[in-house]
């Protein structure tokens, strides 16, 4: 019987991202990330997942994300309990992105029950610390560019992809045959993480789309940034950063470490507001082999900022009206510590919300990009009067001409290109350009699509 493909999610929507590969009696799940954005999306979190936790044999993680790993607390509550195969620096990184994601899905729930604002009673998080802290036990690091042989068919191996630390394309060997799966490809010539390994060849090919109809704009982040920052501070403003803690936020470190370095903006306090986001940056300052800087440059970075790991000292930013820069998850805006900053900071003309990459739809982020004058936080509706700006320079992805570049190197065309992990505009504008200028055949999947890989 043919290997089958069965796409979870990361179809249609930048999130959700699961790809079940079976072979014969084998069960592969390829990422296991949580559905953000609009509700009908987040709605399928609490869904019976499509076929039976305890069936799927091996977990392999792309990277550390939650839009890819975030739903392993719940599979492996629903039943998963087999290997979850990782980089190191993903199984690192998941150490604290998992058990966070369950505390905050507890201190939101919990909030609304105070508050009285949900529309269940009581209102329940997905998953809690415990359990995420449970599914930890199953993760088995693989080391880069090194085969690993999952069973008598099928073997994978992780090459760098160059998005975050630990980020990794993963080959499966399954039968003869290669198939790839691109995961989220970064960005070639990045000031911190190396370039995404070139692949020449596979059979079938998973290549996201989350930048497939866009380009990036070339402007210097320094420049942008710093031009953002004097404004905002000649306002008497303070500037907001919904950031992602891992990935993002230190990439916003190491910039604003350059910029006052150079004395080129007001010396403003620094403030990363994320005990996730400081844990991640000093994970990012002892890593070594997977980005550029050297070790004196990450300690430079590392110390721009003044870390806020304390909640009595994350409430007592908004009570300070000093101009400062405060740094905060999550980087949609779509919960963690950045929304009572936004409910503080939002109204005011003299701030600047500065946004720093992709937003997916049916975000905070996406709407206040989109000019929404209120945003809707804790069951009721904040003005949003501040400067609204994104930096999609610092986005870890790679645009619609540096995937078309990636794909350049294959050497033959595979059988069929996925095109995966974008919205439908995106998906079919890189469909259509890899159709086009390569003559590949490629097709865009849906959720729940099987594919016979013959």
């Amino acid at each position: 019987m043919a290997p089958q493909l069965i796409f979870l999610g990361g179809v249609g929507t930048v999130t959700g991202s699961k790809y079940l590969l079976e072979v014969g009696g084998l069960r592969v799940l390829v990422d296991c990330g949580l559905f953000q954005g609009f509700k009908q999306l987040r709605l399928r979190n609490w869904a019976p997942f499509p076929v039976e936790p305890g069936s799927i044999d091996v977990v392999v993680l792309t990277h550390a994300h939650l839009d890819h790993s975030g739903y392993l607390p719940l599979l492996v509550k629903k039943g998963f309990s087999g290997p979850v195969l990782t980089t190191e620096a993903t199984r690192d990184l998941c150490r604290l992105l998992l058990p966070d994601s369950g505390y905050l899905q507890e201190k939101d729930a919990d909030y609304a029950n105070r508050h009285g604002f949900s529309k269940h009673h009581p209102a329940l998080p997905l998953y809690t610390a415990e359990d995420a802290l449970a599914s930890l036990t199953y993760f088995s690091p693989v080391a880069f560019r090194r085969w690993h042989r999952i069973s008598e068919r099928v073997s994978i191996r992780f090459q760098p992809a160059g998005h975050i630390l630990g980020a990794a394309i993963v080959e499966v060997r399954c039968d003869g045959q290669t198939i790839v799966f691109s995961g989220d490809l970064g960005r070639p010539g990045s000031a911190t993480m190396v370039d995404p390994t070139i692949m020449e060849q596979a059979e079938y090919l998973l290549v996201e789309s989350t930048y497939g109809n866009r380009r990036h704009d070339g402007a210097d982040p320094e420049d942008v940034l710093e031009d953002i920052i004097n404004r905002t501070a000649a306002r008497g403003g303070t500037l907001v950063v919904p950031a992602f803690a891992v990935g993002r936020a230190q990439s916003l470190l190491y910039h604003l470490e350059r910029l006052k370095a150079a004395k080129r903006i007001v010396d403003l306090p620094v403030f990363l507001d994320s005990p996730m986001a400081i844990n991640a940056t000093e994970i990012f300052c002892s890593e070594v082999g997977e980005h550029r800087l050297t070790l004196k440059e990450r300690r430079r970075a590392c110390n721009v900022a003044q870390y806020v790991r304390e909640v009595e000292d994350s409430k007592a930013l908004d009570q300070d009206s000093m101009p400062k820069i405060i740094i905060s998850a999550s980087g949609m805006a779509t919960g963690g510590r950045v929304l009572h900053h936004l409910k503080h900071y939002a109204p005011d003309p003299k701030n600047t919300i500065l946004f720093t990459g992709f937003q997916a739809g049916g975000t905070r982020g996406a709407s206040m990009l989109e000019g929404a004058e209120s945003v809707k936080i804790h069951g009721g509706y904040v003005p949003v009067r501040a400067e609204v700006v994104n930096l999609q320079m610092l986005s870890a992805h790679a645009d619609a001409d540096q995937i078309m570049d990636w794909l350049g190197h294959f050497q033959k065309p595979p059988k069929t290109t996925f095109i995966t992990h974008g919205e439908p505009a995106a998906a079919d504008a890189l469909r259509h350009r890899i159709e086009e200028e390569l003559g590949w055949r490629c097709l865009v999947p849906e959720y729940r699509d099987q594919v016979d890989l013959i």
